[in-house]
């Protein structure tokens, strides 16, 4: 928490800053569903030496006030939007180096939309544009699939938990990363975390694309069971000033599980 900072935009969100002397540059590091700032640990240990850090929660999720959640009000990611424009105006912030993962990728991009004068660079990590599958369009889930894991959440949460953070996770060579995973999912509420997914699940953020112009690297897995090499190539096509990577990783999460192959793809691109 940073001394003199008003309790609604540190607290809310849990915002931690690390500023080196001579920081070339800040960097915002914002995490996806069941997971908080820590899992960008070994990654943003990497840049600590030569960039402003600011690392925060997600409403909902990690050590962000839960008191400050309301279903009504997070009905769409745009409200997330609003939290992180809420932490870069706080904290004056132009022209970051933003890396959003999953859900936060499409909330960094909805973010840059409405005020690209806080960001330089967009790296965005298993992102999609939309989770269902449309008419030429590969989301990697139709309504049923995703009816069946809102029942599963709501029949038995953490029964749901311990499957589905393996099958996320991914490299069942590395058990304890899957473990992790599950813990910081079981950590959240579970009438929030059902209320969370919906949104993210639902959302369909495609038309917004268009309206993006910030230079993007776009990082994606070889397998990953939420976000398909398609969805990652859509927003590619869709994306002006776009590149897209491919890492040698697996599953959602290579910033945990392969977190050298992330490093290097974000040093070479910047």
């Amino acid at each position: 928490m940073q001394p003199g900072k008003p309790y609604s935009v540190v607290r809310k969100n849990n915002v931690t800053i690390s500023t080196p002397l001579d920081a070339k540059g800040t960097i915002i590091f914002a995490h996806g569903f069941g997971t908080d700032q820590s899992a960008w640990k070994d990654v943003a240990a990497a840049f600590s030496s030569d960039y402003q850090l600011v690392l925060y929660d997600n409403v909902g999720g990690g050590q962000a006030d839960e008191a400050s959640y309301s279903r009504n009000k997070y009905d769409s990611l745009h409200s997330y939007v609003a939290d992180l424009l809420d932490i870069c105006a706080e904290f004056d912030i132009k022209d970051a180096i933003m890396v959003g993962h999953s859900v936060s990728g499409m909330i960094s991009l909805l973010a840059g939309i409405k005020a690209p004068q806080h960001f330089a660079k967009m790296i965005l990590i298993g992102a999609t544009a939309r989770y269902l599958n449309d008419k030429d369009y590969v989301g990697g889930f139709d309504q049923a699939g995703l009816d069946a894991i809102y029942a599963a959440m709501t029949n038995n949460y953490f029964s749901w938990v311990s499957g589905f953070a393996p099958a996320a996770m991914a490299n069942p060579d590395k058990p304890q990363l899957a473990e992790s995973f599950a813990q910081t999912l079981s950590t959240i509420r579970p009438d929030i975390a059902q209320s969370v997914a919906h949104v993210i699940f639902q959302s369909d953020h495609r038309k917004d694309l268009p309206l993006f112009n910030i230079e993007t690297l776009l990082l994606q897995t070889k397998h990953d069971i939420a976000v398909p090499l398609e969805a990652a190539q859509y927003l590619n096509n869709n994306i002006k000033n776009s590149i897209l990577k491919v890492v040698e990783a697996e599953g959602h999460f290579p910033h945990i599980s392969a977190p050298a192959e992330i490093i290097a793809a974000i040093k070479e691109y910047l």
